[in-house]
């Protein structure tokens, strides 16, 4: 049985940067478990049989630490393309610059004159500081005609769930507020407004797609610490010991946890109390879609980055037009092009494995995107089990009792799904999760991003 006394569980971007952070340290007794046969987790990468390159979801690399930023520059020095965001809505038949809120002159008269005496009766709706859920939120936020023509049915098609199932602790980030007069004075004069988000620019890749960011982070770190295909069935927490399904044990000292924190609490035999809080946690599912097409894009997508969706006439939420970031993410630049598309699922919001990839085509075909007789010369999917950590109510509570309980056992469960806070769950913001728990392990720090996520969140 192999001994070591920092165990990190799982080869994300979280893990990895705690094992980029010890080595940093020049700390040497540790190992890494990796379930899959690659490194990367949810930011991973593929190349299908045709040669075109699929992100494992819509990724934008952005980021609030300079430490993150010069990993980057230094992992793959001068080779990035450098983007402007351009992302829209597709509704009522026409492109809507997003964020929604912020340019409703586009929309047609009826929702207008609906989201605008929305706007103006929000005194009707709970204080934004006392909503109880989401939709509470939205109503004191952006009144009733923006919650129902946008805000409800896409979140609903994001998060596969109802925007009463969700608490309001992840907004601060990911959606805009509203600024009335100027909505007002912008429908006057019809001036767009798109710059809003951390995200406005972003980098990608000249090649290999984000996972190529993971591999050479892993590629980097002593190959002898790493072990892939090493799924965990069982954690003894009184003997430290971590059981693995191939029959390998391995002790540990303390550790860190990047798995899904609902298979972390399973796993851990004898806690009969984190056995039953893993039951509490709710999160969809993701399939993307890849489609390769011969040809050039169409002028209508040529600058385009990323669309959203929140009619029910496409199955898909976001569509990102993937060979815009990259040339090299189709095998013949300039000759082909690529979309890719993504779908939520729960048991609130079922869908159809089998008809997944056509059921998008349909919808692509539906709304113009591609031509009835585009030459499709690829497709691709993949299933995502965890794709989003729903920001449930009650979520806080439930973490905060689940973490202290772990770190009693020497826990320390981190990441996108194991530390299970969206607010804090982009790329940027889950390497740092590992790097701050070594930070607070070895030299005594405070993990800022995942127990101050505003914090976090409000640094450049």
């Amino acid at each position: 049985m192999k001994s070591v006394e920092i165990l990190i569980l799982g080869g994300g971007p979280t893990g990895l940067g705690a094992a980029h952070r010890l080595e940093e340290l020049e700390f040497t007794d540790w190992l890494l478990l990796e379930q899959a046969n690659h490194l990367g987790g949810l930011a991973g990468s593929e190349v299908d049989d045709q040669g075109f390159v699929w992100d494992f979801g819509g990724h934008v690399l952005f980021s609030h630490y300079e430490y993150f930023d010069n990993l980057l520059d230094d992992l793959l020095d001068e080779q990035w393309i450098h983007h402007e965001r351009e992302a829209w809505i597709w509704m009522r038949e026409r492109w809507i610059p997003y964020p929604f809120q912020n340019n409703l002159w586009r929309l047609p008269s009826i929702d207008l004159e609906q989201c605008v005496q929305g706007l103006e009766t929000r005194q009707d709706a709970p204080d934004s500081s006392e909503a109880q859920n989401f939709d509470d939120w939205i109503l004191s936020s952006f009144g009733e005609g923006i919650a129902d023509t946008f805000m409800r049915p896409y979140n609903f098609k994001v998060w596969a769930y109802p925007t009463d199932h969700l608490s309001t602790d992840w907004t601060g980030e990911r959606v805009a507020e509203v600024d009335k007069d100027r909505i007002l004075a912008d429908i006057h004069s019809k001036t767009d407004r798109k710059s809003w988000g951390p995200n406005s620019v972003f980098r990608f890749p000249k090649s290999g797609g984000t996972g190529s960011i993971w591999r050479e982070l892993g590629n980097r770190l002593p190959q002898g610490k790493i072990e892939k295909e090493m799924r965990v069935s069982e954690i003894n927490p009184e003997n430290r010991i971590v059981t693995c399904e191939s029959g390998e044990s391995f002790e540990y000292g303390k550790l860190i946890s990047t798995i899904p924190i609902t298979n972390l609490l399973k796993n851990i035999h004898g806690e009969e109390e984190l056995q039953s809080a893993a039951s509490s946690f709710k999160w969809s599912s993701t399939h993307v879609v890849g489609i390769g097409i011969d040809g050039k894009a169409p002028e209508d997508l040529k600058s385009k980055c990323w669309m959203y969706f929140p009619e029910d006439n496409v199955p898909f939420y976001r569509a990102t037009v993937f060979s815009n970031y990259a040339p090299a993410n189709v095998p013949r630049p300039g000759k082909q092009w690529s979309l890719m598309c993504e779908i939520s699922e729960s048991s609130l919001k079922p869908v159809n494995h089998d008809e997944v990839i056509l059921n998008s085509i349909d919808g692509l075909k539906e709304i113009g995107l591609i031509s009835e007789n585009a030459n499709i010369v690829s497709t691709w999917k993949k299933f995502l089990p965890y794709g989003y950590p729903t920001p449930f109510i009650g979520r806080d509570e439930i973490l905060e009792t689940v973490d202290r309980h772990l770190k009693k056992l020497g826990i320390f469960s981190r990441g996108r799904f194991g530390g299970w806070k969206y607010e804090v769950s982009n790329q940027d913001h889950s390497l740092m999760q590992g790097v701050e728990c070594i930070n607070a392990l070895l030299l005594g720090e405070t993990e800022f991003t995942y127990y101050f996520p505003e914090v976090a969140n409000k640094r450049n």
